[in-house]
């Protein structure tokens, strides 16, 4: 039961933490949208994860709170490298309308696609948050060997893919000539088996072999939370294709034009993720480390180290970014290839989890913001956009991230860096899309870009609210028996 007032007088309510995840969440994964695969998906989770750092990390170290929502933002880009746009268009598209087995279909491979998304997230945040120690040598090793599993999983579960001659996986969830026979269609190779492989895999290991109770209990809560939220987000956009005649009159044919449904879907799935793996880990807090006694912690990579692994690693994510060169794209698509230096860095290095959390995950943001509005739309003369949509945003970021990991305290840091660190991210990821949407203010004629911006103009307020105003008690372990996690 959720209602006993005993258990523990120092953590936020359930309710209270679910809503506000759920702003972080939607908001962050509406936000994604407008810019891609895995470095759109850590915006999310850097909101999400500096939630629950401010939930149940206040009191903990700084370094501690900041090294769960890297390795959260982390996490969560893996799952950005599976295809997903056919497998919505099994549940809506025009010629499949009314195809009851396809729309089954397409949300059932949502619903895995959800999970395998979330679940990497939720065990990685995990792994940072548990009193099962990880050394960074093990994590280095436990990716490399989750890649050659990732490969495997391909293998036995999405192959074969030969197009040309119609020859597809047994499991295939985009769309085919079985749901369109005699159809020009362009199926697209998915990798969603490789992943799941990797992800059991990663489980396996973590749950059993290291015994991490936390691991084993948040990773199932995230596989659930991505499931139902993919899905169900899937299935707003879904009515309304299903269902076009109720917004051809009366009040919605005048909402019709101003609603972007697929942007609706992802803000849908991101609030329900968001607390539906808030409610998991409220249940379970009581296995969190706080590391509240005073304890520090001995960094193994030296300051030059660390930022020579910076230059290195934002080079590769600038090339990714912005540049097309086959070989590296090949290999960056890989996904979790592209994490194994920053996971490292973040378990082993005392910046590492400050960067990632602020400028690092910033940065394609701030650049791909740029691409649209200066070089593609030309509506920013590039000597403003590079200074505000570039220069401004990295310049907090970097001074922010440098300011709190230099000012962390033993004791209390959790708490600062979860509050500071939440507020400039989501007023700089709030304007940073409100200017990719031209700034689509409720107050000005509405076009299909202003429900999403005014939801999150709204969630901004609230997470606002939520750092503002949090208890710095929060995050205070009380004992176990009080508690019944699941």
């Amino acid at each position: 039961m959720l209602s006993q007032s005993s258990r523990d007088q120092n953590a936020p309510s359930w309710w209270l933490v679910c809503v506000v995840a759920a702003m972080a969440g939607g908001m962050g994964w509406g936000i994604r949208g407008q810019y891609g695969h895995e470095t759109g998906a850590m915006v999310a989770g850097v909101l999400v994860g500096l939630v629950f750092a401010l939930m149940f990390c206040s009191r903990a170290p700084s370094w501690f709170a900041a090294r769960g929502v890297a390795m959260f933002a982390l996490g969560i880009s893996i799952g950005g490298s599976m295809t997903y746009g056919q497998t919505v268009g099994l549940t809506h598209d025009s010629a499949l309308v009314g195809n009851t087995a396809a729309l089954q279909w397409g949300l059932l491979g949502l619903f895995i696609k959800g999970g395998i998304w979330i679940g990497f997230a939720a065990a990685f945040l995990a792994m940072a948050l548990s009193t099962t120690p990880y050394r960074p040598l093990e994590i280095a090793l436990l990716l490399v060997v989750l890649l050659f599993v990732f490969f495997l999983g391909v293998w036995l579960l999405n192959t074969p893919f030969d197009p040309a001659n119609k020859s597809l996986p047994a499991i295939y969830f985009s769309d085919d000539w079985f749901w369109e026979p005699g159809a020009d269609l362009k199926p697209r190779p998915e990798r969603w088996g490789g992943l799941l492989t990797a992800l059991t895999g990663l489980y396996l290991y973590v749950a059993w072999i290291r015994g991490d109770r936390l691991a084993r209990r948040l990773t199932l809560w995230g596989v659930l939370a991505g499931g139902i939220g993919f899905a169900t987000g899937q299935c707003v956009q879904a009515f309304h294709a299903w269902n076009a005649e109720l917004f051809r009159e009366g009040w919605l044919a005048n909402l019709e034009p101003n609603i972007n449904w697929w942007n609706m879907m992802e803000t849908t799935f991101g609030a329900i993720f968001g607390a539906i793996l808030a409610l998991g880990l409220w249940r379970n807090r009581t296995l969190i480390c706080l590391r509240d006694d005073g304890e520090e912690r001995n960094f193994e990579l030296t300051p030059g180290a660390e930022w020579l692994l910076v230059a290195v690693h934002v080079a590769a994510l600038v090339v990714w970014s912005f540049a097309s060169f086959r070989y590296f794209d090949r290999f960056a698509d890989l996904a979790i290839s592209m994490v194994i230096l920053p996971m490292v860095a973040v378990s082993a290095g005392r910046l590492w989890p400050y960067l990632v959390t602020l400028p690092i995950v910033m940065l394609p943001i701030a650049g791909k913001t740029l691409r649209q509005l200066t070089y593609n739309e030309k509506l920013w003369s590039v000597e403003l956009g590079w200074t505000v949509l570039v220069v401004v945003p990295l310049v907090i970021t970097t001074v922010a991230a440098l300011w709190l990991a230099r000012g962390a305290t033993k004791r209390h840091g959790g708490g600062s860096f979860a509050r500071w660190s939440l507020l400039i991210t989501t007023w700089l990821y709030f304007s940073l899309n409100q200017a990719f949407f031209h700034f689509s203010w409720p107050w000005e004629p509405w076009t299909p870009r202003t429900p999403n911006g005014t939801i999150f103009l709204i969630c901004s307020l609230g997470l606002t609210m939520a750092a503002l105003f949090a208890r710095r008690g929060w995050g205070r372990k009380t004992p176990a028996a009080n508690l019944s996690p699941g």
